[in-house]
């Protein structure tokens, strides 16, 4: 069986399986969708199949809904071509309950999938013709904190933004300017009210997608590529980014995973890597625990989502779910397990909840130096959040997310999964930065880390990074075994504040980094002796 539309017309064979189906005229939502759009989305990973598209599912599935969604890709082409088009977008998710039990759901809610690429003219009239039209409420982004970004790793202006900005809006290269480009369409259309959403797992996102979208509204006013008033409407109340929350983890396609799919007799299943290095697979893994906390700005109006789960407030609430969750709850903890099981030889997280160490480090960082400086935004308790995350979600052995992935970027996360706790303890009257005890060991943990030789002494493979050529040769002066000239060596990195959010030596906490540090790289062993010594 297949996969495709056609497939699904043997609905019995799809229950017998026991798939859940979508329980709407699909041609009809199809139909009704192209003609009147209302989301688009930009990212077409796996967080967006897992979540978004299975909200959307849900709602058309009990009639709050008639129309689905819009997706649109535009880092890796191929995961249009080479996934959602053969299976005429429909994917597999697949929800591993950490009861040990799994749910399988055919999601149906895509109706249309485009590439996000100027030179493809079809594909881009489209989503210019999309932006024009008066029932798009809301365009939102699933393209990771790199996406927003104008310049490179070492500040530089991205060549093709300079490009975009200077020729303008008519065939941008970046993927900003092409989103900048896409909203001049909407403003040429009597500019049209919208939203645009990051719903990226990042602090403040709105804040990103507004700073690169308005860079190019102002450059291209400035260039006179475009009129003043593009500009005026990028910044005026009929364009809005509001901030959001997004909680949910979506691993990539599992092997284990794809046994159990390929049992049931369902064709051409294997997943793809692309030649942009993507890992799709015409199905999602992901776990059951979601939320998604979204500022309730939209100019245009929006259906309601809430009936699907989904929590919408004002800004400072969406801050508060935000700053407890990446810096706090979960992402802090998250991070400690992927730069000590990288070192440790881990190949799960959920492993990882079977060391006694790593629980005590997370535990510790979570509760004790963590949830001190946590403001209850009221809609979820910070308590019971990492409760969950350290009771169920990450020890999930059904979940299969790794340290290795996890520990992707690690240099951009380090800011604010840390150092936000860090300022509030320096700014906190009754709150003192030496009493953080293990944050500064996952700190020295990355350094160790980013030397690429693991506890044994091994070299092993580092995780994409973006400042690895930066960071890389630095530690690559340290040797095992040598502490003698380490903090000299260390110390233009732990003065850092765009690392690690803060000096570390302006704040009083670089001694004891060092001090870690040196007792991390005393030797094959010492990563684990250094936890056994401190996390208990």
């Amino acid at each position: 069986m297949k996969l495709n539309d056609e497939g699904l017309k043997n609905r019995q064979w799809w229950e017998e399986k026991g798939y859940a189906l979508p329980k709407y005229d699909r041609e009809a939502v199809r139909k009704a969708t192209k003609e009147n759009p209302f989301w688009i989305h930009f990212g077409g990973g796996n967080i967006f199949r897992a979540f978004q598209a299975n909200v959307v599912q849900n709602l058309l599935n009990e009639g709050v809904l008639d129309r689905g969604l819009t997706v649109a890709e535009g880092f890796d082409y191929e995961i249009i071509q080479k996934m959602y088009h053969p299976h005429d977008d429909l994917s597999i998710l697949v929800t591993l309950k950490s009861n040990g039990t799994i749910e399988k759901t055919v999601v149906g809610s895509v109706m249309e999938s485009l590439e996000l690429d100027s030179n493809n003219e079809e594909a881009y009239g489209r989503l210019r013709e999309i932006f024009g039209k008066d029932s798009l409420q809301m365009a939102s982004f699933t393209i990771t904190e790199k996406g927003y970004s104008l310049v490179n790793g070492k500040g530089e202006i991205v060549p093709a933004v300079a490009e975009d900005m200077k020729n303008g809006p008519e065939k941008p290269q970046s993927y900003m300017g092409k989103v900048a480009s896409l909203l001049y369409a909407r403003f040429k259309a009597d500019e049209k009210p919208i939203a645009m959403v990051s719903m990226d797992n990042c602090s403040h996102n709105g804040d990103k997608l507004a700073a690169a979208i308005t860079a190019f509204a102002e450059g291209w006013v400035k260039n006179g590529v475009a009129e003043p008033e593009f500009e005026a409407y990028i910044k005026s109340d009929k364009v809005s980014f509001p901030w959001s929350m997004i909680d949910k983890i979506t691993p990539r396609p599992n092997e284990s995973v794809a046994e159990i799919i390929n049992a049931d007799g369902i064709d051409e299943l294997s997943p793809v890597i692309t030649s942009m290095k993507s890992y799709v697979a015409p199905f999602v893994n992901a776990e059951e625990t979601e939320y998604l906390v979204i500022e309730d700005d939209f100019p245009n109006g929006r259906p309601e989502l809430e009936k699907g789960g989904l929590m919408f407030t004002d800004r400072e609430t969406v801050d508060k779910v935000e700053k407890m969750k990446v810096c706090t709850c979960l992402n802090p903890l998250h991070t400690a397990l992927a730069v000590f099981g990288c070192l440790l030889g881990y190949d799960l997280i959920s492993k990882e909840m079977e060391d006694e160490d790593l629980v005590s480090l997370v535990r510790t960082i979570g509760y004790k130096e963590g949830l001190p400086v946590v403001i209850n935004p009221g809609i979820l308790d910070p308590k019971e959040f990492i409760d969950t995350v350290l009771k169920v979600r990450i020890p999930n052995p059904f979940m299969p997310d790794t340290p290795q992935r996890i520990a992707t970027d690690t240099s951009q996360k380090l800011a604010i999964r840390f150092g936000e706790t860090i300022k509030a303890y320096h700014k906190a009257k009754d709150l003192d930065v030496a009493d953080l005890k293990l944050i500064p060991l996952v700190q020295a943990g990355w350094l160790r880390y980013m030397m690429g030789v693991d506890d044994n002494g091994e070299a092993f493979e580092l995780s994409p990074d973006p400042l690895a050529h930066t960071v890389c040769p630095v530690m690559e002066q340290v040797k095992l075994g040598e502490t003698e000239d380490a903090e000299e060596i260390i110390a233009p990195l732990l003065h850092n504040d765009a690392i690690f959010g803060v000096d570390l030596y302006e704040v009083g906490m670089a001694p004891m980094v060092v001090k870690y540090f040196n007792e991390l790289i005393a030797g094959p062993g010492a990563v684990r002796a250094t936890l056994v010594k401190y996390v208990h």
